[in-house]
């Protein structure tokens, strides 16, 4: 009584330092499933689940061991597979409804599942009762399990089937067959992956026998995937022109920097007249400034400088031109005839001004240089 009392005197706030142990963590549920068995997420049964092994294979055995079994399923080729009614209802609506208007022959209840191989309905089954498959079987009856999934309405298979087809059992040669499935089970997911491959990889997907086997069944299907190589292979194409217009808009653009360099602040060994250049001049940062260098010696020296007898002063001139074009301030500006082209351009055809026009303004939407100082803005140019 002495110790009881004691304890019951201690102040509260004594009582409130100490803590209590936290309880332990859940241990793992035993696992007494066989190797290689997995649940309906595709891992292997082990570690923290709500459901014990022992619980799964309980239901295994029940269906392995068909106790009471009160349901007969017909398959192809006169194969039987026992099953519970109960069970099979209450993880399908449609076998629900199959049930309900099932004949039976002595005491059990019969239906039909056609169109797939025994083991597969098997396996099927199998996992209307514990959510478990195994990694063979799934690999050798995918495509089947994604039918039935889908006809008998189990979402969980259907889900788990796509997954392994996304993540390995997609190959070149049942790609085709994959494709037809996913459009008519309603698996818009896999359809696109399935497309996908297909115009990634059209030349050895048209050469397989799924490819052949489609042609004269859904003539129509082949019509849409050879369309659908064709817009694939135009927007490729096209893709290819644009990055390659894009490279030569960017080397122009280069090109106008670097002669504005060259003419403003001089390198190298090349610059304005009044320009004193050191042995230990910093190396230049624009890339285009040596072959622009080769080509404005060249075209102060050539004898055939007029537009139209050289090549290289042709495209000089164009330089220049295409300047005058981007330039500001002509008054401001030291490259040579920037002016002069500024009074030509206003003479100039309307054809051939709509025609420079549109090369300057994919310059400036190019490199977006509208911003600096010696070149026009992109607002600028009026349409």
């Amino acid at each position: 009584m002495g110790k009881m009392e004691m304890s019951a005197k201690q102040p509260p706030q004594d009582a409130n330092n100490i803590c209590p142990a936290p309880p332990p963590l859940p241990g793992p549920a035993t696992n007494c499933g066989r190797k290689g068995l997995f649940m309906m997420n595709g891992s292997q049964i082990r570690g923290y689940s709500c459901v014990s092994t022992a619980t799964r294979d309980l239901w295994d055995s029940l269906f392995d061991g068909g106790y009471r079994a009160d349901i007969a399923i017909k398959t192809d080729y006169g194969g039987i597979v026992y099953a519970h009614s109960n069970i099979l209802g209450m993880a399908s609506p449609v076998l629900r409804g199959m049930l309900k208007q099932a004949k039976g022959f002595g005491k059990k209840r019969s239906i039909t599942i056609h169109g797939v191989p025994q083991d597969a309905v098997r396996v099927f089954i199998r996992f209307l009762y514990s959510s478990c498959y195994e990694k063979e079987e799934m690999k050798e009856y995918v495509l089947q399990l994604l039918v039935l999934s889908h006809a008998f309405v189990v979402p969980q298979l259907k889900q788990i089937c796509e997954q392994h087809l996304e993540h390995g059992l997609l190959t070149i040669e049942n790609v085709i067959d994959v494709l037809q499935l996913a459009l008519l089970c309603d698996a818009p997911r896999l359809s696109l992956i399935s497309h996908r491959m297909i115009l990634s990889n059209f030349k050895s997907v048209s050469a397989t026998e799924g490819w052949k086997a489609m042609k004269k069944s859904h003539p129509a299907l082949e019509k849409e995937l050879l369309e659908s190589v064709i817009d694939e292979e135009n927007m490729r194409k096209n893709k290819i022109r644009k990055s390659t217009e894009r490279k030569i808009y960017l080397q122009l653009y280069e090109a106008m920097e670097a002669l504005v360099h060259i003419c403003r602040d001089g390198c190298r060994t090349i610059g304005p007249h009044d320009k004193d250049f050191k042995e230990d001049q910093a190396p230049c940062n624009y890339a285009a400034c040596k072959g622009l260098e080769l080509l404005i010696r060249h075209f102060a020296g050539c004898k055939l400088r007029v537009p139209g007898g050289c090549v290289h002063c042709k495209r000089m001139w164009q330089l220049l031109e295409l300047h005058s074009r981007l330039c500001a301030d002509s008054s401001l500006c030291r490259v040579p005839l920037c002016r002069n082209f500024k009074e030509k351009i206003r003479k100039q055809s309307k054809k051939d001004e709509i025609k420079w026009k549109m090369l300057v303004k994919k310059i400036l939407r190019t490199k977006r240089i509208g911003g600096a100082p010696f070149f026009v803005s992109l607002n600028s140019i009026s349409s």
